[in-house]
């Protein structure tokens, strides 16, 4: 891997190319992000950078935290991690990592958090189909039958149905970085993005890419 940052999503809206073409987009505010820890294969066991992201007030950091980000020379971060670079030996403690990092016509892959959706029937979480909606039906949006009686007497793991719907980690791959504003550290990412605005967003270099 060779580039990474970590960013928050504004929310999305819709530009038009230099052909007339409308894209929908999603806002991403990337970086900057301070390097607070280089790590080698002699000190550590393996390469990597460890980045921070959100300044956030000191109150709200733990001293054990508090201690390793004055060590860094950065301010108190909200969120820190690690990225195995290619060329992690490249990087030193305090450096900032911004938005040129990536350029535009790149693919990238964006990981989150998607919205949390509660609990959910089996229609909405997995697409099921309903029953009839007549008076005399008695079946309109159950789960159906979840298993023989005597054989095999049990419910199969992995079965379809109602429970949590949302809240997981997702990744979506191979989205277009249609622009990016360096001075604001703005990135512009054509498609959706998994989370609701303002999360935390793990912007990587596509591994699908050609």
């Amino acid at each position: 891997m060779k580039k990474a940052l970590l960013a928050t999503k504004v929310g999305m809206t819709q530009i038009f190319n230099e052909n007339g073409a409308l894209i929908p987009v999603t806002v991403l505010q990337a970086g900057p992000c301070a390097v607070t820890q280089v790590k080698t294969v002699e000190n550590d066991g393996y390469s990597a950078v460890q980045v921070g992201f959100g300044d956030i007030r000191e109150i709200l950091v733990n001293k054990p935290r508090k201690g390793h980000f004055a060590k860094a020379g950065v301010a108190n971060k909200k969120y820190l991690k690690e990225f195995k670079f290619e060329n992690a030996a490249d990087f030193t403690v305090g450096q900032e990592i911004k938005v040129d990092i990536f350029v535009e016509g790149d693919k990238i892959d964006a990981t989150g958090t998607s919205k949390g959706k509660g609990f959910q029937g089996a229609i909405k979480r997995h697409g099921q189909s309903r029953g009839p909606m007549a008076h005399g039906s008695k079946f309109h949006r159950h789960a159906g039958s979840s298993g023989a009686a005597t054989s095999p007497g049990r419910v199969f793991k992995g079965k379809k149905m109602p429970g949590q719907m949302g809240n997981v980690k997702v990744t979506v791959q191979n989205l277009e970085v249609v622009k990016i504003d360096t001075e604001n550290n703005v990135i512009l990412v054509k498609g959706s993005v998994p989370g609701p605005k303002k999360a935390m967003v793990i912007l990587k270099q596509s591994v699908k890419s050609n």
